[in-house]
């Protein structure tokens, strides 16, 4: 369980009875559950702000809430999740007139569910408290994300080893796909696959099309023990031509150079445009963020945008990954980094030379 007193002081501050985070399919995933209990399936987490935490969790999911330091009650079977929550609520003599949510991952419809159990209820918004709560990490955290990006480096080491037999982007994206399931993880994000012109799209939709020849941007992340990992490689099919080559090798140092520059305390948007001046006459074709916090959720503090008021610290994990884009390819380098006692840490090891596939 990861800072469950820190959250109890901001819910006393604030005078929140408790806060609750809940999971009612399996195509969601909800970031803070799994952050301050280690479970990630169907269920709810009620957090009080000065009583024990429990989960309450579907029969599915009773086994694996067995193995984690937190009680837990299985939802009978002719109970509705928001009833068996509201009983235990009262059971607990937990106190409701402020309840707790993240309104970013809280959906309308569990709102309504919630509301109809506590009508007289008021909720309050503590998405921005979460963000902070979560942009530094414990010893923990930073050992499970540092396993996850090994796992992630030798699944992309396979793809590039082997890249030859593959003939569709969706062939790339199956094997990465497939290697990350093999391994009982899950993918932090759908995996982009963008070869020739399609690299050109920050964000392509990786489809049935021939691998063409040219750059091919690779995006690829697992989520391991509910943390994620996010990794940017560009590969070239075929035999690049001297500007190729050359533009490839101005990014890549660009990219490290930045890295070099991460400095605590610093501004994250400083080193953004320390980057585009680095870039020169290409600063026009860097069209996304320098980069972004990752944990639970895919995209944490801090942002490395323009307009971004947030600093380096000790403890954040995050990407960087400068990218520049034309008419007819693209090309983005992105690698995972651990700031800790003022040191810059890169825990993304794949090659970044310019492979040949």
């Amino acid at each position: 369980m990861v800072k469950i007193k820190e959250f109890q002081e901001i819910l006393k501050k604030k005078k929140i009875d408790f806060a609750i985070f809940c999971n009612i399919d399996f195509v969601r995933f909800d970031c803070d559950m799994a952050y301050f209990s280690g479970y990630g399936g169907i269920g709810a987490l009620i957090l009080p702000k000065d009583k024990k935490p429990f989960l309450i969790v579907s029969r599915d999911g009773a086994a694996k809430a067995k193995k984690l330091k937190i009680k837990s009650y299985v939802l009978p079977k002719k109970k509705r999740l928001f009833e068996f929550i509201k009983e235990k609520v009262r059971h607990s003599k937990v106190k409701s007139r402020k309840i707790g949510v993240n309104k970013e991952e809280f959906t309308l419809l569990l709102k309504d569910y919630l509301k109809k159990n506590f009508k007289k209820s008021r909720l309050m918004d503590l998405r921005e408290e979460l963000y902070k709560l979560r942009e530094i990490k414990t010893k923990k955290e930073i050992e499970i994300i540092k396993k996850g990006c090994k796992i992630s480096d030798e699944i992309l080491r396979m793809c590039f080893k082997d890249f030859k037999k593959f003939k569709t982007e969706a062939e790339v994206k199956a094997f990465l796909e497939y290697e990350t399931k093999k391994r009982n993880c899950e993918l932090s994000f759908p995996t982009i696959v963008a070869s020739g012109k399609n690299s050109s799209e920050v964000h392509h939709d990786t489809s049935d099309e021939k691998i063409k020849r040219g750059f091919c941007v690779i995006d690829f992340g697992i989520r391991y023990k509910n943390y994620c990992t996010d990794t940017t490689r560009t590969v070239y099919v075929g035999k690049p031509t001297k500007n190729d080559a050359e533009i490839y090798n101005k990014l890549l140092r660009v990219q490290k150079k930045a890295i070099i520059d991460v400095k605590v305390g610093e501004e994250c948007k400083n080193l953004n445009e320390s980057v585009k001046r680095s870039l020169g006459s290409n600063a026009k074709n860097f069209i996304h963020g320098l980069g972004h916090g990752i944990g639970v959720k895919i995209h944490e503090l801090p942002n490395l945008t323009e307009k971004s008021s947030d600093k380096f610290e000790n403890g954040q994990i995050l990407t960087i990954e400068p990218g520049i884009y034309f008419k007819n390819f693209g090309i983005r380098i992105e690698d995972d980094i651990l700031i800790l006692d003022n040191r810059v840490f890169v825990l993304t090891k794949t090659r970044k030379e310019l492979i040949l596939v």
